[in-house]
């Protein structure tokens, strides 16, 4: 898929064009599980639940660690979600995702142009879209969360190693899970320091560390959606 020059000169910034906002003018996909279908190789997942009350939609971009796909993105939190909200699980263009590999570009380009199509068919609620992620997911989540919170109200990080975002904006609410025995990504090198630093930064941040290792306790994931259900 190509992009146009300015969504490029965007995307090596970090920032996202989409808008939940955006007028709807495309046919909304039916209910159940449909690939983004535009990412080749790599591409993604979009759940989309059964109509419930004819309002707008949570939307949950949940994001997969290193070496990761959207299919097991996805398997963290569905049973967590809220009945009625979309998740959209893109898949990263290389290994992981761009920034962790040296710079912004092409996974944020992909993913303004799975949000522009999702904003474009189905009602979302912008009070109520979160940007969540694992491992280096988590990391990126919390990156471009916090350099796009004119878009993503809530920034949902279980197990993430930094946050390394692009220059600040607005303020969304973030989750923070993390694993005391955690192995790959540890917890004193990793939570523990980025934490502190994001409420010293004015951020309201909820965290939970949790006995075991790298991964996502079911418990923490229902907590994580619920915080996004209180808006």
């Amino acid at each position: 898929m190509t992009f146009p020059d300015d969504a490029k000169s965007a995307a090596a910034r970090g920032r996202l064009h989409a808008r939940p906002d955006s007028a709807e003018n495309g046919t909304p996909r039916p209910a159940g599980l449909h690939p983004i279908g535009f990412g080749g190789r790599r591409d993604g997942l979009l759940r989309v639940p059964e109509s419930g009350d004819g309002g707008p939609s949570p939307l949950i971009v949940m994001l997969h660690g290193a070496g990761g796909h959207a299919a097991g993105a996805l398997r963290l939190i569905e049973n967590a979600a809220a009945p009625g909200a979309l998740i959209l699980v893109p898949e990263s263009r290389g290994p992981t995702w761009d920034v962790i590999m040296g710079a912004y570009g092409p996974d944020v380009a992909f993913l303004d142009a799975a949000l522009r199509d999702v904003f474009g068919r189905h009602r979302v609620d912008p009070r109520r879209v979160a940007l969540a992620g694992f491992s280096d997911g988590a990391s990126y989540a919390l990156s471009l969360a916090l350099g796009n919170g004119d878009v993503f109200t809530h920034a949902l990080a279980f197990s993430p190693g930094f946050a390394a975002p692009p220059e600040p904006v607005g303020r969304p609410r973030v989750f923070v899970s993390h694993g005391v025995a955690d192995d790959v990504l540890p917890i004193g090198a990793c939570s523990r320091r980025l934490v502190p630093r994001l409420r010293a930064a004015g951020y309201e941040v909820r965290y939970r560390e949790f006995p075991e290792g790298h991964l996502v306790p079911a418990e923490l994931a229902l907590e994580a959606m619920a915080m996004l259900a209180e808006g």
